[in-house]
Protein backbone atom coordinates (compact mmCIF):
# COMPACT_ATOMS: atom_id res chain seq x y z
CA UNK A 1 0.00 0.00 0.00
CA UNK A 2 0.83 3.43 -1.09
CA UNK A 3 2.40 5.31 2.26
CA UNK A 4 0.96 8.35 3.52
CA UNK A 5 3.35 10.83 2.19
CA UNK A 6 3.41 8.77 -1.58
CA UNK A 7 -0.92 9.74 -1.05
CA UNK A 8 -0.16 13.56 -0.03
CA UNK A 9 2.23 13.81 -3.37
CA UNK A 10 -0.57 12.38 -5.40
CA UNK A 11 -3.17 14.60 -3.79
CA UNK A 12 -0.56 17.73 -4.55
CA UNK A 13 0.02 16.10 -8.21
CA UNK A 14 -3.11 15.43 -9.20
CA UNK A 15 -3.94 19.44 -7.96
CA UNK A 16 -1.28 20.27 -10.85
CA UNK A 17 -2.35 18.14 -13.32
CA UNK A 18 -5.63 19.38 -13.20
CA UNK A 19 -4.69 23.30 -13.69
CA UNK A 20 -2.66 22.68 -16.67
CA UNK A 21 -5.09 20.09 -18.18
CA UNK A 22 -5.26 16.30 -18.61
CA UNK A 23 -3.12 16.17 -21.83
CA UNK A 24 -0.45 18.57 -21.31
CA UNK A 25 -0.04 16.69 -18.27
CA UNK A 26 0.29 13.32 -19.95
CA UNK A 27 2.52 15.02 -22.85
CA UNK A 28 4.40 16.00 -19.02
CA UNK A 29 3.86 12.39 -17.91
CA UNK A 30 5.67 10.85 -21.10
CA UNK A 31 8.50 13.32 -20.92
CA UNK A 32 9.63 12.07 -17.57
CA UNK A 33 8.95 8.80 -18.52
CA UNK A 34 11.53 8.77 -21.60
CA UNK A 35 14.23 10.61 -18.81
CA UNK A 36 13.36 7.72 -16.80
CA UNK A 37 13.95 4.64 -18.63
CA UNK A 38 17.37 6.63 -20.43
CA UNK A 39 18.57 6.69 -16.55
CA UNK A 40 17.67 2.96 -16.19
CA UNK A 41 19.22 2.23 -19.43
CA UNK A 42 22.43 4.03 -18.32
CA UNK A 43 22.57 1.89 -14.74
CA UNK A 44 21.44 5.01 -12.78
CA UNK A 45 18.24 5.51 -10.43
CA UNK A 46 14.60 4.16 -11.10
CA UNK A 47 13.30 6.83 -9.10
CA UNK A 48 12.22 8.86 -12.07
CA UNK A 49 10.41 6.23 -13.52
CA UNK A 50 8.82 3.77 -11.37
CA UNK A 51 7.52 6.81 -8.60
CA UNK A 52 7.28 9.83 -11.00
CA UNK A 53 6.34 9.15 -14.31
CA UNK A 54 4.75 5.56 -13.58
CA UNK A 55 4.39 6.19 -9.87
CA UNK A 56 1.75 7.69 -7.57
CA UNK A 57 3.48 11.15 -7.96
CA UNK A 58 3.12 11.81 -11.74
CA UNK A 59 1.71 8.41 -13.34
CA UNK A 60 -0.81 8.70 -15.59
CA UNK A 61 -3.03 7.04 -12.91
CA UNK A 62 -2.56 9.87 -11.45
CA UNK A 63 -1.63 13.85 -11.56
CA UNK A 64 -0.47 12.46 -15.10
CA UNK A 65 -3.56 12.51 -16.73
CA UNK A 66 -6.28 10.81 -14.55
CA UNK A 67 -6.66 13.70 -12.34
CA UNK A 68 -7.58 15.77 -15.51
CA UNK A 69 -10.01 14.00 -17.05
CA UNK A 70 -12.32 13.27 -13.88
CA UNK A 71 -11.74 17.16 -12.81
CA UNK A 72 -12.75 17.81 -16.41
CA UNK A 73 -16.00 15.92 -15.87
CA UNK A 74 -16.85 17.71 -12.52
CA UNK A 75 -16.46 20.84 -14.40
CA UNK A 76 -18.20 20.62 -17.33
CA UNK A 77 -21.36 18.19 -15.77
CA UNK A 78 -22.04 18.84 -12.10
CA UNK A 79 -20.07 22.27 -11.47
CA UNK A 80 -20.42 23.90 -14.94
CA UNK A 81 -16.98 25.84 -14.20
CA UNK A 82 -15.17 24.48 -16.66
CA UNK A 83 -13.36 27.13 -19.14
CA UNK A 84 -15.24 26.06 -22.14
CA UNK A 85 -18.87 25.92 -20.61
CA UNK A 86 -21.26 23.25 -18.76
CA UNK A 87 -21.10 20.35 -21.45
CA UNK A 88 -17.34 20.66 -21.90
CA UNK A 89 -16.91 16.84 -20.17
CA UNK A 90 -14.72 15.74 -22.69
CA UNK A 91 -12.55 18.76 -23.24
CA UNK A 92 -9.12 17.70 -22.02
CA UNK A 93 -7.05 19.68 -23.80
CA UNK A 94 -7.90 23.16 -21.80
CA UNK A 95 -6.11 23.65 -18.64
CA UNK A 96 -8.55 24.29 -15.74
CA UNK A 97 -7.09 26.84 -14.03
CA UNK A 98 -9.37 28.90 -14.53
CA UNK A 99 -12.86 26.97 -13.45
CA UNK A 100 -12.84 27.07 -9.59
CA UNK A 101 -10.64 25.95 -6.78
CA UNK A 102 -12.47 22.73 -6.10
CA UNK A 103 -11.91 21.57 -9.51
CA UNK A 104 -8.66 21.79 -8.32
CA UNK A 105 -9.55 19.67 -5.26
CA UNK A 106 -11.72 16.99 -6.88
CA UNK A 107 -8.71 16.54 -9.51
CA UNK A 108 -6.08 16.05 -6.25
CA UNK A 109 -8.79 13.46 -4.56
CA UNK A 110 -9.15 11.54 -7.94
CA UNK A 111 -5.62 11.24 -8.36
CA UNK A 112 -5.59 9.73 -4.15
CA UNK A 113 -8.32 7.34 -4.88
CA UNK A 114 -6.61 5.95 -8.03
CA UNK A 115 -3.02 5.17 -6.50
CA UNK A 116 -4.93 3.47 -3.62
CA UNK A 117 -7.33 1.65 -5.87
CA UNK A 118 -4.16 0.48 -8.23
CA UNK A 119 -2.53 -0.73 -4.86
CA UNK A 120 -5.28 -3.12 -4.10
CA UNK A 121 -6.50 -4.73 -7.68
CA UNK A 122 -3.43 -6.88 -8.29
CA UNK A 123 -4.42 -8.73 -5.10
CA UNK A 124 -7.63 -9.75 -6.70
CA UNK A 125 -7.50 -13.16 -9.04
CA UNK A 126 -8.05 -12.87 -12.87
CA UNK A 127 -8.21 -8.90 -12.57
CA UNK A 128 -4.37 -8.92 -11.84
CA UNK A 129 -3.90 -10.30 -15.17
CA UNK A 130 -4.47 -6.79 -16.53
CA UNK A 131 -2.54 -4.32 -16.71
CA UNK A 132 -4.17 -2.78 -13.28
CA UNK A 133 -2.89 0.86 -13.82
CA UNK A 134 -4.71 1.32 -16.93
CA UNK A 135 -8.14 -0.69 -15.82
CA UNK A 136 -8.10 1.46 -12.53
CA UNK A 137 -7.73 4.39 -14.75
CA UNK A 138 -11.06 2.74 -16.23
CA UNK A 139 -12.79 2.25 -13.10
CA UNK A 140 -12.11 5.68 -11.59
CA UNK A 141 -13.14 7.59 -15.02
CA UNK A 142 -16.25 5.41 -14.79
CA UNK A 143 -17.38 6.31 -11.40
CA UNK A 144 -16.78 9.95 -12.39
CA UNK A 145 -18.87 9.85 -15.15
CA UNK A 146 -21.60 8.13 -12.93
CA UNK A 147 -21.46 11.05 -10.14
CA UNK A 148 -20.73 13.98 -12.37
CA UNK A 149 -22.46 13.27 -16.02
CA UNK A 150 -25.44 11.06 -14.40
CA UNK A 151 -24.71 9.19 -17.52
CA UNK A 152 -24.08 4.90 -17.70
CA UNK A 153 -21.30 3.13 -19.29
CA UNK A 154 -22.10 3.89 -22.85
CA UNK A 155 -22.96 7.54 -22.26
CA UNK A 156 -26.52 8.67 -23.12
CA UNK A 157 -25.98 11.35 -25.68
CA UNK A 158 -28.63 11.09 -28.71
CA UNK A 159 -26.39 9.87 -30.92
CA UNK A 160 -26.51 6.37 -29.76
CA UNK A 161 -29.61 5.75 -30.95
CA UNK A 162 -29.38 7.65 -34.28
CA UNK A 163 -26.47 5.75 -35.06
CA UNK A 164 -26.03 2.42 -33.09
CA UNK A 165 -23.64 1.94 -30.25
CA UNK A 166 -21.06 0.96 -32.90
CA UNK A 167 -21.73 3.43 -35.13
CA UNK A 168 -19.74 6.89 -36.34
CA UNK A 169 -21.92 8.30 -38.79
CA UNK A 170 -18.83 8.01 -41.23
CA UNK A 171 -16.36 9.11 -38.60
CA UNK A 172 -17.95 12.15 -37.75
CA UNK A 173 -18.70 11.51 -34.27
CA UNK A 174 -15.36 9.12 -33.82
CA UNK A 175 -12.75 9.85 -31.29
CA UNK A 176 -10.26 10.45 -33.60
CA UNK A 177 -11.85 10.84 -37.21
CA UNK A 178 -8.68 10.51 -39.12
CA UNK A 179 -7.26 7.21 -37.54
CA UNK A 180 -10.50 5.62 -37.23
CA UNK A 181 -10.58 4.12 -40.90
CA UNK A 182 -9.85 0.71 -40.46
CA UNK A 183 -7.50 0.27 -43.30
CA UNK A 184 -5.82 3.08 -42.07
CA UNK A 185 -5.68 1.51 -38.19
CA UNK A 186 -4.43 -2.01 -39.14
CA UNK A 187 -1.44 -0.80 -41.09
CA UNK A 188 -0.64 2.29 -37.91
CA UNK A 189 -1.48 -0.55 -35.72
CA UNK A 190 0.92 -3.17 -37.56
CA UNK A 191 4.09 -0.51 -37.85
CA UNK A 192 3.40 0.67 -34.15
CA UNK A 193 3.39 -2.61 -32.48
CA UNK A 194 6.65 -4.08 -34.33
CA UNK A 195 8.32 -0.77 -33.36
CA UNK A 196 7.45 -1.03 -29.98
CA UNK A 197 8.45 -4.69 -30.14
CA UNK A 198 11.46 -3.87 -31.15
CA UNK A 199 12.44 -1.37 -28.59
CA UNK A 200 11.33 -3.88 -26.13
CA UNK A 201 13.89 -6.72 -27.92
CA UNK A 202 16.84 -4.78 -27.67
CA UNK A 203 16.11 -2.73 -24.18
CA UNK A 204 15.69 -5.61 -22.78
CA UNK A 205 19.16 -7.57 -24.18
CA UNK A 206 21.00 -3.64 -23.15
CA UNK A 207 18.82 -3.88 -19.34
CA UNK A 208 20.18 -7.98 -18.65
CA UNK A 209 23.77 -7.62 -17.85
CA UNK A 210 22.29 -4.46 -15.72
CA UNK A 211 20.17 -6.60 -13.73
CA UNK A 212 22.61 -9.61 -13.11
CA UNK A 213 25.21 -6.96 -11.81
CA UNK A 214 22.81 -5.44 -9.17
CA UNK A 215 23.14 -1.61 -11.16
CA UNK A 216 19.02 -1.73 -11.62
CA UNK A 217 16.61 -3.44 -10.00
CA UNK A 218 14.26 -6.35 -11.97
CA UNK A 219 11.14 -3.98 -11.64
CA UNK A 220 12.67 -1.26 -13.83
CA UNK A 221 14.29 -3.71 -16.10
CA UNK A 222 10.73 -5.01 -16.20
CA UNK A 223 9.11 -1.59 -16.93
CA UNK A 224 11.13 -0.11 -19.54
CA UNK A 225 10.99 -2.67 -22.45
CA UNK A 226 7.27 -2.07 -22.22
CA UNK A 227 6.71 1.25 -21.74
CA UNK A 228 9.50 2.96 -23.56
CA UNK A 229 7.38 3.53 -26.87
CA UNK A 230 4.31 4.01 -24.75
CA UNK A 231 6.51 7.23 -23.50
CA UNK A 232 7.52 8.26 -27.03
CA UNK A 233 3.97 7.80 -28.37
CA UNK A 234 2.35 10.54 -24.75
CA UNK A 235 5.31 13.11 -25.94
CA UNK A 236 3.99 12.85 -29.69
CA UNK A 237 0.61 14.16 -28.26
CA UNK A 238 2.32 17.74 -28.00
CA UNK A 239 1.30 17.73 -31.70
CA UNK A 240 -1.97 17.56 -30.63
CA UNK A 241 -2.36 19.82 -28.09
CA UNK A 242 -0.75 22.70 -30.24
CA UNK A 243 -1.44 21.60 -33.39
CA UNK A 244 -3.87 23.42 -35.93
CA UNK A 245 -5.77 22.19 -38.67
CA UNK A 246 -4.27 19.19 -40.58
CA UNK A 247 -0.42 20.13 -38.33
CA UNK A 248 -2.40 18.71 -34.77
CA UNK A 249 -4.08 15.37 -36.66
CA UNK A 250 -1.27 13.01 -35.15
CA UNK A 251 -1.84 9.02 -34.72
CA UNK A 252 -2.37 8.26 -30.96
CA UNK A 253 -0.74 5.17 -30.41
CA UNK A 254 0.68 4.71 -26.92
CA UNK A 255 -2.29 1.78 -26.45
CA UNK A 256 -0.45 0.17 -29.71
CA UNK A 257 3.04 0.79 -28.30
CA UNK A 258 1.96 -1.24 -25.20
CA UNK A 259 0.04 -3.96 -26.33
CA UNK A 260 3.31 -4.60 -29.33
CA UNK A 261 5.84 -4.14 -26.47
CA UNK A 262 3.56 -6.90 -24.27
CA UNK A 263 3.05 -8.99 -27.21
CA UNK A 264 7.11 -9.06 -27.53
CA UNK A 265 7.73 -10.08 -24.16
CA UNK A 266 5.17 -12.95 -24.71
CA UNK A 267 6.17 -14.20 -27.52
CA UNK A 268 10.28 -13.03 -28.44
CA UNK A 269 8.85 -12.63 -32.30
CA UNK A 270 8.71 -9.22 -33.72
CA UNK A 271 5.92 -10.77 -35.73
CA UNK A 272 3.55 -11.34 -33.18
CA UNK A 273 4.67 -8.20 -31.94
CA UNK A 274 3.57 -6.38 -35.08
CA UNK A 275 0.10 -8.31 -34.90
CA UNK A 276 -0.49 -7.47 -31.35
CA UNK A 277 -0.30 -4.03 -32.36
CA UNK A 278 -3.11 -4.69 -34.42
CA UNK A 279 -4.74 -5.83 -31.83
CA UNK A 280 -3.94 -2.61 -29.71
CA UNK A 281 -5.65 -0.77 -32.41
CA UNK A 282 -8.75 -2.40 -32.97
CA UNK A 283 -8.96 -2.86 -29.04
CA UNK A 284 -8.76 1.44 -28.29
CA UNK A 285 -11.45 1.51 -31.08
CA UNK A 286 -13.82 -0.72 -29.84
CA UNK A 287 -13.83 1.00 -26.40
CA UNK A 288 -13.84 4.25 -28.37
CA UNK A 289 -16.97 3.35 -30.14
CA UNK A 290 -18.51 1.37 -26.67
CA UNK A 291 -17.30 3.96 -24.08
CA UNK A 292 -16.19 7.72 -25.71
CA UNK A 293 -18.17 8.04 -28.81
CA UNK A 294 -21.68 8.76 -27.08
CA UNK A 295 -20.73 10.19 -23.76
CA UNK A 296 -19.80 13.63 -22.51
CA UNK A 297 -16.80 12.79 -20.79
CA UNK A 298 -13.74 11.48 -21.84
CA UNK A 299 -13.53 7.72 -21.05
CA UNK A 300 -9.97 7.07 -22.45
CA UNK A 301 -9.93 4.83 -25.25
CA UNK A 302 -6.55 3.78 -25.33
CA UNK A 303 -6.24 2.90 -21.44
CA UNK A 304 -9.80 0.78 -21.64
CA UNK A 305 -7.72 -0.66 -24.83
CA UNK A 306 -4.31 -1.76 -23.12
CA UNK A 307 -6.53 -2.82 -20.02
CA UNK A 308 -8.53 -5.14 -22.44
CA UNK A 309 -6.03 -6.14 -24.86
CA UNK A 310 -3.47 -7.30 -22.15
CA UNK A 311 -5.77 -9.11 -20.22
CA UNK A 312 -6.44 -11.43 -23.90
CA UNK A 313 -2.71 -11.54 -24.20
CA UNK A 314 -1.66 -12.54 -20.42
CA UNK A 315 -4.73 -15.27 -20.58
CA UNK A 316 -3.09 -16.77 -23.76
CA UNK A 317 0.64 -16.56 -23.47
CA UNK A 318 1.13 -16.81 -19.33
CA UNK A 319 1.83 -20.46 -18.39
CA UNK A 320 -0.49 -20.49 -15.63
CA UNK A 321 -3.56 -19.79 -18.60
CA UNK A 322 -3.40 -20.88 -22.48
CA UNK A 323 0.68 -20.84 -22.34
CA UNK A 324 1.13 -20.25 -26.02
CA UNK A 325 4.33 -18.34 -25.20
CA UNK A 326 5.20 -22.28 -25.29
CA UNK A 327 4.59 -22.55 -29.26
CA UNK A 328 7.88 -19.92 -29.71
Amino acid sequence: MPTTEMLFLSFVGGIFGTAVGALWAFCLCGLITIVGCALVLAGGSDFLLLQVGLGPIFGPQAGGFLAGVVACSYAGGLRGTHPGGKGAGKDIISPLMGSSWDVLVVGGLASMACVLLIALLPKIPVVRETDVLAFGIIIISFISRFLFQREGFFGKSPTRKQFGLLGTNNYAISWIPWMAPFPRLIVLGFGVGGLSGGIAKFSSAALAPLVASGAIGAAAAGTVPVIFCWAISAVMLTALQLGQGNALKVPVTHCMAVVGAVGFLSSGSLVVAAFCGILGALSQELCARLFYNHGNDHLDPPAAGIALAVFVLNILFKPEWLNLSALF
